[in-house]
């Protein structure tokens, strides 16, 4: 049976409180005695650190590892059909670390989902999970053949796709993100591609007032997608 590795404290709590079925959980002696939500699945087993370390690769594992059922990916079109949806759309990110913290800063900002193209990007895997202290098991994540042809299927009149641009047309104070909106972010030192860029709508900036003419791809997700938040809300307030 196919199953997925989630390592971290903080990952392997929202695995247990997730959707995906935990199946095997390991941790130290150590561990055992300082988390107190171990009892609400299978039983742990103890075992020594450089155990934990062998199957985690790495030393990062905060004395848990967990074995689940395999990540379920969502429809991305499922995901652009809901009311008034905010998506995130990476395009080719290939660092888990960023995956990670864009899909965290995405839940904690009630996103819809993320999606990201089948070819050049980093896919769900143990780093991602701990990166996004456990985010991915609470938000819908999407893979789609094709990103330029994805936001060309579902622009229209009800949902506006924005490129996350330093030299965009319209500033994110400017920039209307109370409707159904897809704000697309590229990769780290290349930006959103050419034809990704020309199949959006527009592209936003977020106004720097430093001499770094841009922000990480995370940061610039969580500064656009937390904004988005706080127009919804106050759209909701009027």
């Amino acid at each position: 049976m196919t199953r997925d590795l989630v390592y971290g404290r903080n990952a392997a709590r929202e695995l247990y409180r997730g959707p995906r079925q935990v199946l095997e959980t390991w941790v130290t002696e150590r561990a055992e005695a300082q988390i107190p939500w171990l009892g609400t699945g299978p039983r742990a087993q103890v075992k020594p650190e450089r155990q934990l370390t062998e199957v985690a690769g790495t030393r990062d594992h905060q004395g848990i590892v967990a074995w689940s059922e395999p990540f379920h990916y969502a429809d991305a079109y499922e995901l652009a059909a809901q009311e008034n949806p905010l998506l995130v759309c990476l395009d080719q990110v290939t660092d888990p670390h960023n995956l990670g913290a864009v899909a965290r800063s995405a839940e904690g900002a009630g996103a819809t989902g993320v999606i990201f193209p089948a070819h050049g990007s980093v896919r769900v895997t143990p780093v991602v999970c701990r990166a996004s202290a456990g985010a991915v098991e609470h938000l819908p994540v999407a893979v789609v053949p094709n990103l330029a042809r994805y936001l060309g299927d579902i622009k229209g009149p009800r949902l506006w796709a924005y490129a996350a641009d330093s030299e965009g047309t319209v500033s994110m104070w400017e920039a209307d993100l109370t409707g159904g909106i897809a704000l697309v972010f590229g990769a780290e030192g290349k930006g959103v591609r050419p034809l990704v860029r020309r199949t959006c709508d527009g592209t936003v900036a977020i106004p720097l007032g430093g001499k770094v003419g841009s922000l990480n791809v995370s940061v610039a997700a969580a500064v656009l997608l937390f904004e988005a938040r706080r127009q919804r809300g106050a759209r909701e307030h009027l």
